[in-house]
């Protein structure tokens, strides 16, 4: 049986070596934050579209950094969909403040990653 990708963009925020995850409203699992991008839209554009939809900054584009790209079984889906996320950091302007999709926002410290599905990473 073939694979199914789904293809994201994520936004690398790391602060005091932790890493920024978001809770989405209804849902039980921690994402890192982004998402697909809209047709016809450059990686810049959807990551700077979906952080603001989510964190309500503005992604300042001179300072994106490509991070890496990031393949895993994808949570609560059949096996052999497989989420293909590209990373990305930046600086950006404003301060972080989940939106109303977002239930909340937590740093994770890297030695409790393990409480992240590899597939949200």
């Amino acid at each position: 049986m073939g694979k199914t990708y789904i293809d994201k963009l994520a936004f690398i925020e790391l602060k005091d070596r932790k890493v920024l995850e978001t809770k989405s409203r209804g849902k039980d699992t921690w994402y890192i934050p982004g998402g697909k991008r809209d047709a016809g839209e450059s990686d810049e554009q959807a990551l700077t579209r979906e952080v603001k939809e989510e964190l309500s900054i503005d992604i300042d584009l001179s300072t994106i950094a490509y991070y890496g790209i990031f393949e895993a079984q994808v949570h609560g889906k059949p096996e052999g969909t497989i989420v293909r996320m590209t990373c990305y950091q930046a600086k950006y302007l404003g301060e972080l403040n989940p939106s109303a999709e977002i239930e909340k926002m937590e740093w994770f410290d890297y030695s409790n990653l393990y409480q992240t599905p590899s597939s949200q990473i």
